[in-house]
């Protein structure tokens, strides 16, 4: 295990692992701040987490801290509060016309084909237009989160920045960070609230919600989702730090991975970013160029499970 990570993606920690990781890197006496917005209310609810690293942490309190800012800035919770519905209309709206593009990408593939390279035309123009639904919902979803920054600005509010400048302070008190899972958006809210993406200069461990957060594009997906349509989707951008990647955590529990022609269209889907199945027991050490490293387990293009190979 590389001792110079910068950034540690793992599997799930159900059965935790945590502790063997930070040692394996060196870190086992550095001071680690948390961030563990996801789990919201539970936030303060880390004594597990706290004790799995030797007690020497900081807690971020990023859901705390939000909720002071709106509490402290009624105009600005209520215009994020009108961001947030807008948001969710276009998602609505995305994952209506995703989801009927991909049943007809689907069906498309269970052809039986007179002329195979017709069919496999006609599957990579529903491919094309799968991935300029994408691209336009990703691009619509940025636009509304800049007209927001350019309009009120939070930054310059006292509110936040008052609370940036604590949790700046609480962050320069550590040598390591550590993210958990829980509620994508909330954690990626509060990261861009923030603005935690540029201190993260220091090794950072992750899973769950918090390693999709750290990648350019966050996708949902749930292939047994008990409602709503069983699709991947984008979600919005994230932290970026890891270039090149969509995190997929607890890929047996949530893929169906035995469907060749699913999971080919998944990996494909979002190339050249490689789809990154973070199972349990996975470790994945990235160094400071973002990049995934050879060995890196992946979703080929032909729907099977296998390796990263590298750049050429």
């Amino acid at each position: 295990m590389p001792t110079d990570a910068h950034i540690t993606l793992l599997g799930p920690q159900r059965t935790p692992r945590l502790g063997q990781v930070v040692a394996a890197l060196g870190l086992s006496d550095a001071r680690f701040g948390t961030i563990n917005a996801g789990w919201r209310e539970r936030e303060p609810d880390d004594e597990l987490l706290s004790e799995t690293l030797n007690h020497n942490t900081v807690n971020l309190r990023l859901w705390h801290r939000m909720q002071q800012v709106w509490e402290s800035d009624p105009e600005l919770a209520q215009a994020d509060a009108e961001r947030r519905r807008v948001i969710e209309e276009m998602q609505e709206l995305y994952l209506l016309g995703l989801d009927h593009a991909l049943c007809a990408l689907l069906e498309l593939q269970s052809h039986a084909p007179r002329h195979p390279r017709v069919r496999e035309t006609a599957i990579q123009d529903a491919e094309a237009i799968v991935r300029d639904l994408d691209r336009r919902h990703l691009l619509r979803i940025d636009q509304a989160y800049g007209e927001f920054w350019d309009r009120w600005r939070p930054h310059e509010r006292d509110s936040t920045a008052r609370a940036r400048e604590a949790v700046a302070r609480d962050l320069a008190q550590t040598q390591a960070v550590v993210i958990t899972g829980g509620h994508v958006g909330v954690l990626l809210g509060a990261l861009h609230l923030f603005n935690i993406g540029p201190s993260l200069d220091v090794p950072v461990i992750a899973w769950g919600a918090g390693a999709m957060v750290l990648t350019e594009r966050v996708v949902l997906f749930h292939d047994r989702a008990a409602h709503g349509p069983a699709v991947a989707e984008l979600y919005g951008t994230g932290l970026g730090l890891v270039r090149d990647t969509v995190a997929l955590p607890s890929p047996r529990e949530r893929l169906s991975l035995g469907d060749r022609h699913r999971m080919g269209l998944l990996a494909r889907r979002f190339q050249p970013a490689q789809a990154l199945l973070l199972g349990s027991g996975v470790s994945v050490h990235i160094g400071y160029d973002g990049r995934l490293p050879s060995g890196a387990p992946v979703l080929l293009a032909d729907g099977s499970a296998g390796t990263f190979e590298g750049a050429a």
